[in-house]
């Protein structure tokens, strides 16, 4: 792959009830969310993103209702590489707000990897 993956940063759990979910999460996790928006809820717990997502496409809970977001510098560019060797997509590119993107792609074996281009994203 042409442009390079940063590492874990996000995973997404799709949810019908985005104000209920929030709420358990900030209690499971004692934590309260960085990022709460009609749109989408994010977490910051250990450096790492726990988003909450009541809009996502496909939106389903349970079974296959996460997706796992690998950092990228440039969503474009890295889409294309790994359809290139064989992915397709799942989901296109998209804005989910604060000049954050997301898209997701399906590997030859079925698997479904997201890729988010974060530039706001910084290591702890």
């Amino acid at each position: 792959m042409t442009t390079p993956l940063l590492g874990l940063r996000t995973v997404v759990y799709r949810v019908t009830d985005r104000e209920k979910a929030r709420d358990w999460y900030a209690k499971a996790f004692g934590v309260t969310p960085y990022f709460d928006e009609p749109f989408y809820v994010g977490f910051n717990i250990g450096g790492y993103e726990l988003g909450l997502d009541p809009n996502a496409p496909e939106a389903s809970q349970g079974d296959g209702s996460s997706t796992t977001h690998w950092g990228v510098t440039q969503l474009d560019a890295a889409v294309a590489s790994l359809l290139e060797l064989g992915a397709t997509l799942h989901d296109p590119a998209r804005d989910v707000g604060e000049k954050i993107r997301v898209a997701a792609i399906k590997d030859p074996f079925g698997n479904v990897l997201g890729l988010i281009e974060n530039p706001g994203f910084r290591l702890p």
